[in-house]
């Protein structure tokens, strides 16, 4: 009996290997990422350890490291777009760089302070956005479009390995050796990250007719809501990300009282959820052999709906156990998702277009966070924590359903790419 088609993201044994210049894209990202997360995993701890704060404190604290992808994904959009992509993502991991630095040498000098410490941190995070919105950009300039799927889940596996590591790493550096190691590590991989920039070839930036910038971001914007297969996405993505932030925001306490877990307990189920991307990155090439395209995009909405079942089943049967599982799931599925959208969306954009699309994208599903976060607040301080997971689980229901009733899922195999010859039966 011969076999179906293959799908997409097939890479029969005999592909050729990724570029030398992408390799040296994949390590910038892997640098960064962990660097970022080690500053990101620091800089509570400084404040509350060296600086006295509070609970208010420590969230203004989050909020300044987070605001940049809100307020400024946009306008990195369209200079992504502008200018070389190479040099923006090389001068933006440059600035957080600096910034570190300057955290580093307050540090040491016994100068720093809360303010100090949100400022730099909200510089750092200008230059992270920047980076992460030039990056899907430049990749289609390195790798060709039949290498997309397999470039992207490195990328998206050097984010995982961040992600699981680099908080743990760098709670253990401050525990152990104080917050100034931390923060040594960090400027040493963030140098190396602009270091493997250095290397890449020149990327001219994509010609195109002078637009004022309103113009532009409204071109990308209806590039983005007229397309079919870029708006489910979208909107899958914005409730998602409502859904996520909403038990984000009450999980701990509801761990600690209702499932009786301790904070090493606690700490290990969120923990998972780094596990979790991990594997499903790894698994991505294996799923992709025996998957339809539009399948591998639909297994994160699938497994985040199966994970938030899970999550409410904890209301009748508390178990740390149970919530692990769900945080897996939450990992591992949607990691399928970013890797195979951010496929779709590098297949189906002009590549002058490309650094917008990217950071509306961004804005949108970014945005949705303290949304999440803000109804979780208001759910749980009006009708208790069961109110919030119940709008968790309606929310995973909701971007189910969304993708589901797309013609995403339909896709057999990415948009514009050569057609698979049947395999010998």
């Amino acid at each position: 009996m011969a076999a179906s088609p293959l799908p997409l993201a097939y890479m029969p044994p005999s592909a050729p290997p990724l570029p030398p210049a992408f390799h040296r894209l994949a390590w910038s990202s892997l640098c960064a990422q962990f660097s970022e997360q080690l500053a990101l995993a620091a800089a509570p701890l400084v404040a509350v350890l060296a600086l006295g704060a509070g609970a208010a404190q420590t969230g203004y604290l989050q909020t300044a490291q987070t605001l940049p992808f809100l307020l400024l994904s946009l306008p990195a959009g369209v200079l992504a777009d502008r200018v070389s992509r190479r040099g923006l993502m090389a001068a933006a991991e440059a600035l957080r760089t600096a910034s570190l630095l300057g955290l580093l040498l307050l540090l040491w000098a016994h100068g720093l302070s809360l303010p100090w410490l949100a400022a730099l941190g909200f510089a750092g995070a200008i230059g992270t956005v920047a980076y992460n919105v030039a990056a899907p950009a430049l990749v289609p300039t390195l790798v060709p479009g039949t290498q997309l799927a397999a470039a992207n889940r490195w990328l998206e596996l050097a984010r995982s390995t961040a992600f699981a590591a680099g908080p743990a790493v760098g709670g253990a550096l401050v525990g152990a050796m104080g917050a100034s190691t931390a923060y040594v590590l960090a400027v040493a991989l963030s140098l190396l990250a602009v270091a493997c920039l250095a290397g890449l070839p020149a990327s001219p930036a994509p010609p195109r007719r002078a637009l004022h910038p309103l113009r532009d971001l409204a071109e990308g914007a209806r590039f983005v809501a007229s397309h079919a297969l870029l708006r489910p996405v979208l909107v899958t993505a914005v409730f998602f990300n409502t859904a996520w932030f909403i038990l984000q925001a009450v999980y701990v306490a509801y761990a600690i009282d209702a499932l009786r877990l301790d904070a090493a307990q606690v700490g290990l189920t969120l923990g998972i959820y780094g596990a979790g991307m991990v594997a499903g990155a790894l698994a991505a090439p294996r799923l992709a052999r025996r998957l339809p395209f539009g399948a591998l995009i639909g297994a994160g909405p699938l497994a985040a709906l199966a994970a938030a079942l899970l999550m409410l089943a904890t209301l009748a049967q508390p178990s740390g156990l149970l919530a692990g599982a769900a945080f897996f799931l939450f990992g591992a599925g949607p990691i399928l998702w970013t890797i195979a959208t951010t496929t779709l969306r590098q297949a189906v954009t002009p590549n002058a277009m490309l650094g917008r699309v990217s950071a509306i994208i961004v804005t949108a599903t970014f945005g949705a966070r303290p949304v999440g976060a803000a109804l979780g607040a208001l759910l749980a301080a009006r009708y208790g924590t069961p109110a919030c997971l119940w709008a968790m689980a309606a929310g995973f229901a909701v971007q189910f359903g969304v993708l589901f009733s797309s013609p995403v899922l339909r896709l057999q195999q990415q948009p514009g790419a050569p057609a698979a010859a049947p395999a010998v039966s």
